[in-house]
C-alpha cells in the first residue's frame, strides 16, 4: 500500500490580501486604463468603463487610494507607484486571458 502525504496548504496572509484587492470586480480594469491612458478625471474614468456605476467606481475608487495603489490630486485619478508596479502582473493576466479564455466565456 502506497502512503499519501498530506499537506497542509496555506495562503500567504501578503498574496491573499492582493487577490483581495485584485480580484474584487472592477478594480483591474480601473487600474489598468490609468496604467494604458495615464491621469484621469473622475468623469473620463466613468466614460473608458460605461457599463461601470458612478457609484460603485467611486467605491472602487476610495478603496485603491486606500490602498494606496491610486491617488488623487487636483481632481485627477493616478497610480502611485505601488499601482504603476501592478502593470507586469495585468500584462501576464492579459496574456494568460489572451491563449485560454474564450469569447463563449466572457459572454
Amino acid at each position: 500500500m502506497m502512503e499519501t502525504s498530506k499537506t497542509n496548504y496555506t495562503l500567504c496572509p501578503k498574496f491573499e490580501k492582493a487577490f483581495s484587492i485584485l480580484g474584487k470586480k472592477w478594480n483591474g480594469l480601473i487600474i489598468d486604463v490609468l496604467l494604458q491612458d495615464g491621469e484621469q478625471r473622475f468623469v473620463d474614468l466613468a466614460k473608458k468603463i460605461p457599463m461601470l456605476s458612478d457609484r460603485v467606481l467611486t467605491e472602487r475608487l476610495r478603496e485603491l487610494e486606500r490602498e494606496c495603489i491610486v491617488d488623487k490630486a487636483d481632481s485627477l485619478y493616478q497610480l502611485t507607484e505601488k499601482g504603476v508596479a501592478l502593470a507586469n502582473a495585468l500584462e501576464s493576466v492579459k496574456h494568460w486571458s489572451h491563449d485560454w479564455v474564450t469569447e463563449e466565456e466572457c459572454s
